[in-house]
């Protein structure tokens, strides 16, 4: 299912947006050496239900899963770099963590991702991940236009993260959103200009730039969810919700200012 939205609904979602935004900021701050992941999952519970609005996660149950996900927000760390179950883990000096959060509210979805280094200890094979995943994520939002194609959008994170010299997994990437977390069109993080679905104002894309430093396989956690490195080499993701408007895109999800 593709969904346009009209001007009404996407009002709606930049006030979603905001909230999935607030709270992933806030999230960031609070983590610091000796957090524990099942504390961020509380925290997420808290100010989402603060916020007036639901996770998408904790009844997300897709085939590529194993039941429910059950929590509220994804927190991978080190090799792990999609759908990261929060689990009894004390963050340490130095690892990589990505948040990834998606809620819904008033009938509106938006779904964002950090990826970001805890502590003090700044290792530069870490901090170029990250840069790279943020490069790539600007490179996707800048492509999308009315009239452009899926592709242009994917061809953009590609250049960036293959220009960096990263093997790129095309499994997984960035999506339609609406009504719901997961819809159509698929936005691969690699592919051939000219291609793929047109872009029209009213849609909602969720884009993801990740990548892993030493592979392009994954493997999967006995949690039949966390996905890792194959070789154990760290990871980076970096995500935005966008609304196609007349002219260009819009980031839906950026905090308040301060």
């Amino acid at each position: 299912m593709i969904e346009i939205l009209s001007p009404a609904e996407v009002a709606r979602a930049r006030v979603t947006g905001r909230v999935v935004a607030d709270t992933l900021r806030t999230l960031r701050e609070r983590c610091a050496v000796g957090t524990n992941l099942l504390e961020v999952d509380a925290w997420a519970r808290e100010l989402i239900a603060e916020a007036g609005a639901e996770s998408c996660y904790v009844d997300y149950a897709p085939s590529f899963g194993r039941g429910p996900f059950g929590h509220h927000v994804c927190t991978a760390v080190e090799d792990a770099v999609l759908h990261g179950r929060p689990h009894d883990r004390t963050l340490a000096d130095g690892d990589l963590l990505t948040l990834d959060l998606a809620v819904t509210k008033d009938g509106v979805a938006a779904d964002a991702a950090v990826s970001f280094l805890v502590g003090e200890r700044r290792p530069p094979e870490k901090v170029r991940l990250v840069e790279t995943t943020e490069r790539a994520l600007a490179a996707a939002v800048a492509a999308v236009r009315p009239g452009a194609r899926t592709g242009d959008v994917s061809a953009a994170v590609g250049a960036v993260l293959r220009g960096a010299g990263y093997r790129v997994n095309t499994d997984f990437g960035g999506h339609g959103i609406g009504s719901t977390m997961h819809q159509d069109p698929h936005v691969a993080n690699d592919g051939r200009p000219g291609r793929g679905y047109r872009l029209r104002p009213g849609l909602l894309l969720a884009l993801e730039p990740w990548v892993m430093a030493g592979t392009d396989r994954l493997v999967t956690d006995p949690d039949g969810w966390t996905l890792r490195s194959a070789d154990g080499s760290p990871t980076s993701h970096s995500e935005h919700t966008v609304a196609v408007t007349e002219d260009g895109a819009e980031v839906l999800t950026l905090p308040t200012p301060r």
